[in-house]
């Protein structure tokens, strides 16, 4: 009898020690069957001590959030995991977020690359509303990466070390100045969309979409429904670049229950940084006008229906 309990209690430490699969919880990936195991030819992406900076730089910031709450912040650093995939889940009071080393060595992630899926499984918990159950759905995880997590993670001075995508966009360039006149916040948007690039040519790869997705090529889908699962590639990409441009104060809270708080609407005065519509089903009719393209230099449109704004719009 007592040597039956024994098994029975040291079965449940060992069920709490293993990682939930990922199907049992928001995964930053659709389930694939991708494996990089360590010393993998394969292994192209960062090393493990930038894979531990990483999260040592993401806990130290968000530990303290997360407590604030009444929760504890619990990273799981399966670094010798092949898996190409994060996930995360709830437990009790612990946000569980399950970092695999098999996405970390892919060739298409940087430590900042690696961050941003860090902060969208982050967004799974803190992200706030639309949601889907006890999570912030995928297109709103994404959006809260670049809107909140990544603000905050490219302003530490740890930040300074990572590896990013050399070079720059000159979309997003020109989308992050027209959006900011400070030059730190200028660089951090800039920072956080190429982030999003990178990514999104994991995304990419993983799809075998045919084309490469591009800041110039925004996803021209208007959903008629809330779309809750991973968006498509370059509606991912979107979203990454409109979280960077929104200038709502990163201190700006997000609700459970309102998608306007601590967001950037149109009807509430904001020029861009909007979520994407090719995901994102809006309740208020006057967020319902698709994103439309300017080129930098032409007059500003104007749309009566506005009006309330002082003609000071600019649509991404």
């Amino acid at each position: 009898m007592k040597r039956n309990l024994l098994l029975s209690a040291f079965s449940v430490l060992l069920a709490s020690a293993i990682p939930a699969a990922a199907s049992d919880c928001p995964g930053f990936l659709p389930p694939n069957d991708l494996k990089i195991p360590v010393n993998s030819l394969d292994a192209r992406g960062i090393i493990e001590t930038q894979f531990n900076e990483v999260i040592n730089t993401i806990e130290r910031i968000y530990k303290p959030v997360v407590a604030a709450q009444g929760k504890v912040l619990q990273i799981n650093r399966l670094w010798t995991d092949s898996t190409v995939n994060a996930n995360t889940s709830l437990s009790g009071n612990r946000f569980i977020l399950n970092m695999y080393g098999g996405l970390a060595r892919h060739e298409t992630i940087t430590m900042d690359g690696f961050a941003l899926v860090v902060c969208h499984e982050l967004g799974h918990h803190l992200g706030g509303a639309p949601k889907g159950g006890w999570a912030t759905i995928e297109g709103q995880s994404d959006y809260y990466a670049n809107l909140k997590c990544l603000r905050m993670v490219f302003a530490d001075p740890a930040a300074t070390a990572f590896t990013r995508v050399k070079g720059s966009d000159e979309v997003a360039q020109k989308e992050c100045d027209a959006a900011f006149t400070a030059p730190a916040d200028r660089a951090i948007c800039l920072r956080a969309a190429m982030a999003g690039k990178s990514v999104s040519y994991l995304f990419k790869t993983l799809h075998n979409d045919p084309v490469f997705p591009g800041f110039d090529t925004p996803d021209p889908k208007v959903v008629t429904a809330m779309f809750t699962d991973h968006p498509a590639t370059q509606c991912r990409m979107d979203t990454y670049l409109q979280g960077s441009l929104c200038q709502r104060p990163v201190t700006a809270p997000l609700s459970n229950t309102n998608t306007a708080d601590g967001a950037c609407t149109r009807s509430a005065g904001f020029s861009g940084g909007f979520r994407p519509l090719c995901w994102y089903k809006p309740a208020n009719a006057a967020e319902l006008l698709p994103p439309l393209q300017r080129t930098f230099g032409e007059e500003e449109p104007q749309f009566p229906a506005f009006s309330a704004l002082n003609g000071d719009v600019s649509w991404y």
